[in-house]
């Protein structure tokens, strides 16, 4: 296939996770994400909310993919992550190459959101976004049972899509101490602290999303239940 310019890769990137959800065939979405290149996404994906959307599918539904076929491949996550599995845009990418090098724009993935990478390849400057928006946190399912579920993205909701993923995962996630003034949430807010806005951030969102009353005095954070969990999907109300 030399050209895609009839595909529309943000609906591709929906269909994938929504097949799989249903047990539809994904053979189609899969051959088309394969025979993708680069030029052929940058034209298309051209907003960072194209870009969120559709890279947020993507990982979610390798995720389903990858571990259905091999569970044990959980079982060493750091090269589960970092190994090069996914041929996409004329290259083979990463699980932490869409997370950390697209979707965080570059940065590096033990650096607490405050560290840039020094190497950039070509294919992640033209494919990254312009910035970061730290509910994909909240969006990115990695197969464990404390992940966010799976939920369909797509660029003209994706506002309301993400503010509802957050609003939900945090809400099942937090618990608050009034008389100490203590949230006690997702560790995914201090991995990942710098996206967030540091500390202080993170205690405006919980207070921003009503997840607590009155904002944090102080935050805790609870330990992340890597158990392997799939089909963990939630619909997005209209």
């Amino acid at each position: 296939m030399n050209s895609q310019e009839n595909i529309k890769f943000t609906e591709v990137s929906k269909d994938l996770p929504t097949n799989i959800k249903d047990s539809k065939s994904i053979e189609n979405e899969l051959k088309i994400v394969s025979e993708s290149n680069l030029s052929d996404l940058m034209k298309q994906l051209k907003t960072d909310k194209e870009k969120i959307a559709f890279w947020v599918n993507i990982y979610n539904a390798f995720i389903q993919i990858s571990l259905s076929e091999n569970p044990k491949l959980y079982e060493d996550k750091g090269t589960y992550f970092s190994e090069k599995r996914i041929k996409i845009g004329g290259e083979i990418l990463s699980f932490d190459d869409i997370e950390h090098g697209i979707l965080r724009k570059s940065k590096v993935k033990i650096g607490l959101g405050y560290v840039r990478k020094w190497f950039r390849p070509k294919w992640e400057r033209k494919l990254r976004v312009e910035n970061v928006d730290w509910r994909i946190h909240f969006a990115l399912n990695c197969g464990a049972k404390s992940c966010p579920p799976v939920a369909i993205y797509s660029p003209e909701n994706l506002e309301n899509e993400l503010t509802f993923m957050t609003k939900a995962y945090l809400e099942e996630q937090t618990s608050y101490d009034k008389t100490s003034k203590t949230a006690s949430t997702s560790v995914l807010m201090s991995w990942f602290r710098g996206d967030f806005g540091g500390k202080n951030g993170a205690k405006k969102i919980l207070l921003d999303y009503k997840i607590t009353p009155e904002k944090p005095k102080y935050l805790d954070f609870k330990t992340y239940d890597w158990t392997l969990l799939l089909g963990n999907f939630r619909t997005i109300p209209n």
